[in-house]
C-alpha cells in the first residue's frame, strides 16, 4: 500500500533498487547529490545533473521537463554516502516561469522496478522560491528510509547547493543551467495542457508503466481500455478511450462533437483503432490529440521495453559475478549450468519484454494506418491523397506538420511531428553533416542544397495551411546560392520580392522586419494597435536565411538575433539555412541563437529528444515525393487566392 507522505515524515524502504518519479506543470531541473551522514556533499562530483547525470547507483535526466524518472540503487553508491537529496529547479531563460508558486505543485513517487509506488509526495506551499530539495533517501543503522523534505530556495539552485555544503555552488549552478538550455536546442515541447490539466499531473505519476521484467504474454488476451488521462504522458497502452471533455478553446466554443466510436472488438483481438477518437472540440483537435497520444505511447512502451532489457542485463551480471565470486563453484560443471541458466533466465525476460512491446507497437502501427489518411493538409505528409483536394483554408489551424518520428525498435512505424501554431520558436535547417544520417560522409554541397529543399518545403506548408494573405514569405540569399532549390517558391508567384541579394538586400529586408518588430510591440503594450503605420500589417511573417553567416555583418548578425529572440512574439518567425561549422568565426556570441530555434535535418537524423523519457528520436523532414509537382500545385493555388483577396 502506497504511503502519502507529508513534509517532515519519514517511512522505511524496503527495495534497494527504486525508481523515483516526478511530475510537475511545467518543466523542471530534476538532479541528486550524495552526502554524507551530515547530509554535506564533498564536491561537485557527487552531484548527478543534466550536465553529469550518471553516478555510481544513480542516474538523472539530461534536460528539464515536466516528467522525470531517476534511477537509484542504493547498494552501488559509493562507500560513505549515507544520503540521496532529490532536487528541483526551475530552468532559467526568458519566458519560463522564475518561482513554483506558479506552476504546478511537482508530485514525487518513489516506485520498485516493477512499477509498485512505494511512497508518494505532493510539494505543496511553494511560493517564491526557484529551487527546491523534494525529497532524501537516507542510512539510519544499516537500513534505508525516505523523507519528505519540502525546502524550498528563492535565491535559486545556487543557495541550495552551498546549503549543502558545496563552496562551488554558483559555478555548478550555471553548469546545470547552460545544459538545461543547450538541451533545450533539441527538445521536441509537448502541447500545451489545457485548464484543469495540473490537476491530472498526480494522478498520470501514479499510473505505472509496462512492469520491468514484464509479465508474460497471454496467448488471445485483449489489453485494458483505460481512458487516457490527459497529462503530457498516459502509461497506460494500447487502448485508449476519449477523455473527459476540456474547456472549448477560444476558436471553437461551440459544444464537444462525439468522438467516433471503436467498433466491437473481436474475441480475443485488441478494440480496433478509429481515427479521431481522442478528446477534442474538433475533429482536427481530436486527431491532433490522438497523434500526440500514439508519440507518447511509443516513448513509454519502448522505454518500458528498454528498462526491462536493462533490468535483465543487470540481473545476468550480478548471477554471474556470484557464480565468480565463490571459488567452489567458479569452474567445472556447476559453474558451466549456473552460467547458462543465467543465460537462459536473461533471453527470457529479454523475450518476454519483446512480445510485449511488439503487441503495443502492433496495436499503434494498425492506428497509425487508420489514422494518417485521415489527416487534415496541415498535419498531412505530402504524398497525402488529401492534398488533391487542397484549399486555401478560411482559418489558421492549430498545428502542422514538420516531418515524421520514428525509434530503432520498430523504424517503419512513423509518427507525424506536429508543433503548435503559431510557431513559438524559429527553426534552423541544419545543412551540415549529419553524424547518425544515412550518410555521414555525403557531399557537402548536396547537403546545402537538401537543407535549402527542406526550408522550401517547411515554408510551402506554412503558406498553405495561412489564410489568403496573411502569412507572408521573405527569403535573404546573399549569394544568389539557391536559386534553383527556390524554383516552387519563385514559379508559384507566392513572394511578395524576389529573394534578397547582395549587403543592400540583406540590410534593407532586415531593417524592414526588425522596424515592424518594434512598432508592433509598442502598439501592443500600448494597446494601440490601430496606430500602426500603413505599411506595418500584423500578419505572420517568415524569414529564410539562406547560407549563413556568408554575406552577412556584425549588424546583420545582431539584427537576427533580435528576430529570434524578440520576433516569435510578434508574427516574425525566422527559418535559419546554416552549418553551424561554418559560423564558428563568430564564436560563442551565436550560441544562444542557434539556442533559440528548433534544430531540424533536411536528411534522417536521430537528434531530437522527447521531453519525458529522453529517447533519442530519429527526424525525417516533411518532404514532397521525388518527381512530384504537389508542391508548385498548392503554392499557384495560394498565389491565386492571394491576388483574389488582393493582399
Amino acid at each position: 500500500m502506497t504511503a502519502e507522505l507529508v513534509r517532515g515524515q519519514n517511512h522505511p524502504l524496503t527495495r534497494t533498487r527504486l525508481e523515483i518519479r516526478i511530475s510537475a506543470g511545467d518543466p523542471v531541473i530534476a538532479g541528486a547529490t550524495l552526502g554524507d551522514e551530515d547530509g554535506r556533499v564533498a564536491g561537485p562530483e557527487r552531484v548527478a545533473h543534466p550536465a553529469a547525470p550518471r553516478l555510481p547507483g544513480l542516474e538523472v535526466p539530461r534536460q528539464a521537463a515536466a516528467d522525470h524518472r531517476l534511477a537509484v540503487d542504493l547498494e552501488a553508491l559509493p562507500e560513505g554516502v549515507h544520503r540521496v537529496t532529490v532536487l528541483l529547479a526551475l530552468p532559467s531563460g526568458p519566458g519560463r516561469p522564475s518561482r513554483f508558486g506558479t506552476v504546478a505543485a511537482p508530485f514525487v513517487a518513489v516506485t520498485g522496478l516493477d512499477g509498485t509506488e512505494l511512497v508518494s509526495f505532493t510539494v505543496t506551499g511553494l511560493d517564491s522560491e526557484s529551487a527546491v530539495t523534494a525529497l532524501e533517501l537516507y542510512r539510519r543503522h544499516g537500513a534505508w528510509k525516505v523523507r519528505a523534505v519540502g525546502q524550498g530556495y528563492a535565491d535559486g539552485l545556487a543557495a541550495m547547493l552551498r546549503d549543502q555544503g558545496l563552496p562551488q555552488a554558483a559555478e555548478l549552478a550555471a553548469t546545470v543551467q547552460e545544459a538545461v538550455a543547450r538541451g533545450t536546442a533539441r527538445t521536441m515541447a509537448p502541447p500545451p495542457r489545457a485548464a484543469g490539466d495540473g490537476a491530472r499531473v498526480r494522478a498520470a505519476a501514479t499510473q505505472p508503466p509496462t512492469p520491468a521484467p514484464p509479465a508474460p504474454v497471454q496467448p488471445g488476451a485483449q489489453s485494458p481500455r483505460p481512458a487516457r488521462s490527459g497529462s503530457p504522458v498516459d502509461y497506460r497502452h494500447p487502448g485508449r478511450a476519449g477523455a473527459a471533455p476540456q474547456a472549448p478553446s477560444p476558436q471553437a466554443p461551440s459544444p464537444q462533437a462525439p468522438s467516433p466510436q471503436a467498433p466491437p472488438a473481436e474475441p480475443g483481438r485488441p478494440p480496433r483503432p478509429v481515427a479521431g477518437d481522442a478528446s477534442g472540440w474538433t475533429m482536427d483537435e481530436r486527431l491532433y490529440n490522438q497523434v500526440w497520444g500514439m508519440f507518447e505511447d511509443l516513448a513509454r512502451s519502448v522505454a518500458a521495453y528498454r528498462s526491462a532489457v536493462d533490468f535483465a542485463d543487470s540481473r545476468q551480471e550480478q548471477e554471474l559475478q556470484r557464480v565468480l565470486s565463490d571459488p567452489r563453484s567458479r569452474v567445472g560443471g556447476a559453474a558451466d549450468e549456473a552460467r547458462a541458466a543465467a543465460r537462459a533466465r536473461h533471453t527470457a525476460l529479454v523475450d518476454r519484454a519483446r512480445a510485449v512491446l511488439d503487441r503495443d507497437l502492433d496495436q499503434l502501427a494498425a492506428e497509425a494506418e487508420v489514422v494518417e489518411p485521415a489527416l487534415p493538409p496541415a498535419f498531412a505528409g505530402w504524398d497525402n491523397p488529401v492534398w488533391h483536394g487542397y484549399r486555401v483554408p478560411m482559418e489558421i489551424p492549430m498545428a502542422l506538420r514538420l516531418g515524421d518520428l520514428h525509434l530503432p525498435e520498430r523504424p517503419e512505424l512513423r509518427i507525424p511531428m506536429l508543433v503548435r501554431l503559431p510557431l513559438e520558436r524559429g527553426l534552423w535547417i541544419d545543412g551540415g553533416r549529419s553524424r547518425s544520417g544515412p550518410d555521414p560522409a555525403a557531399d557537402p554541397g548536396e547537403l546545402r542544397r537538401a537543407a535549402v529543399e527542406a526550408a522550401v518545403a517547411h515554408a510551402a506548408r506554412l503558406l498553405a495551411v495561412h489564410p489568403a494573405g496573411e502569412f507572408t514569405v521573405h527569403v535573404l540569399d546573399p549569394a544568389g546560392s539557391a536559386t534553383a532549390s527556390l524554383a516552387p517558391l519563385l514559379e508559384s508567384g507566392v513572394l511578395r520580392e524576389p529573394p534578397a541579394a547582395g549587403a543592400a538586400g540583406v540590410t534593407a529586408v532586415l531593417s524592414r522586419l526588425t522596424r515592424r518588430v518594434d512598432l508592433v510591440q509598442m502598439a501592443v503594450r500600448g494597446g494601440a494597435s490601430d496606430a500602426l503605420p500603413p505599411d506595418v500589417d500584423t500578419g505572420e511573417h517568415l524569414l529564410v536565411v539562406n547560407d549563413f553567416p556568408h554575406g552577412f555583418d556584425d549588424r546583420a548578425v545582431t539584427q537576427l538575433r533580435y528576430l529570434a529572440d524578440e520576433g516569435p512574439a510578434v508574427g516574425v518567425h525566422l527559418m535559419m539555412v546554416a552549418d553551424r561549422d561554418d559560423a564558428r568565426e563568430y564564436g560563442p556570441v551565436l550560441d544562444p541563437l542557434w539556442r533559440s530555434l528548433l534544430r531540424v535535418t533536411p536528411v534522417p537524423d536521430d537528434h531530437l529528444a522527447d521531453p519525458w523519457v529522453g529517447h533519442a528520436w530519429t527526424y525525417a523532414p516533411a518532404l514532397a515525393p521525388a518527381g512530384s509537382r504537389v508542391l508548385l500545385q498548392v503554392l499557384r493555388q495560394v498565389a491565386e487566392a492571394r491576388g483574389a483577396y488582393g493582399r
